[in-house]
């Protein structure tokens, strides 16, 4: 089968389980609002960081967005009747990812606008310029994204929406914050905390606002290549 009818069969599954509309929607109410009470209290250090801080707590919702779209084909004997209609693996699990990819990255750039646009409504002249807001807003879209990507290879790799959120949600929430305490730079290319270099005004790092992304773009594909990987090699 081509992959076009492939992608679309993905997409209709997309918009037609309440579960991932609700990850997506999730991703936009959570990141605006954490955002908006972010700049709220904000004290002028870094007017682009306060202005997109609930980034760090809406790529959670992206996550769950991310595992729920794979997960949902290892319940029931879904995943079976699935290959059953498109046989080549690889082509069917590159279109599972480019339906994932594309709403992600659609609301995460959504997201990104509406979230600048509250940071400046409520920082005012303290509030980030239109230049690295937009910047912001473009890094904030990518890296919702990705991070919904790595999510979803991870869930392929491990077959499993509750394994996978049991990892990723207590890594993002509280491993990685332990690990920046404790190991200085090193945390820095930790998948959710490079992507977010590009939401600071100024970066102490080793990376940039694009090499963080890159990284994080990295991480994505390796979780991406080790789900494929899992898939060729395990019955249905």
């Amino acid at each position: 089968m081509p992959f076009a009818p492939v992608l679309h069969a993905e997409w209709i599954k997309i918009r037609t389980l309440p579960s991932l509309l609700g990850g997506l929607a999730g991703i936009l109410l959570a990141t605006t609002g954490f955002s908006a009470l972010s700049a709220a209290g904000a004290d002028g250090s870094d007017p682009l960081y306060s202005a997109f801080f609930g980034v760090s707590l809406g790529q959670i919702a992206a996550i769950a967005f991310g595992t729920t779209a794979v997960a949902a084909e290892f319940r029931g004997g879904a995943l079976r009747l699935t290959l059953s209609a498109v046989p080549d693996r690889r082509r069917w699990f590159a279109a599972k990812a480019t339906a994932i990819a594309l709403p992600a990255l659609a609301v995460g750039l959504l997201t990104g606008l509406a979230t600048l646009l509250v940071g400046k409504a409520v920082l005012g002249a303290d509030g980030p310029t239109w230049g690295e807001g937009l910047r912001g807003a473009v890094g904030c879209g990518l890296q919702l994204m990705l991070m919904a990507l790595f999510a979803a290879g991870l869930a392929a790799l491990l077959r499993s929406g509750v394994a996978t959120l049991s990892v990723l949600i207590p890594f993002v929430l509280i491993v990685s914050f332990v690990v920046g305490d404790l190991s200085g730079g090193v945390a820095d290319f930790l998948p959710d905390r490079a992507g977010q270099v590009v939401l600071h005004s100024s970066w102490d790092g080793a990376l940039g606002p694009w090499s963080g992304l890159a990284v994080t773009a990295l991480w994505a594909a390796a979780a991406l290549l080790a789900g494929a990987w899992r898939l060729d090699r395990r019955d249905a």
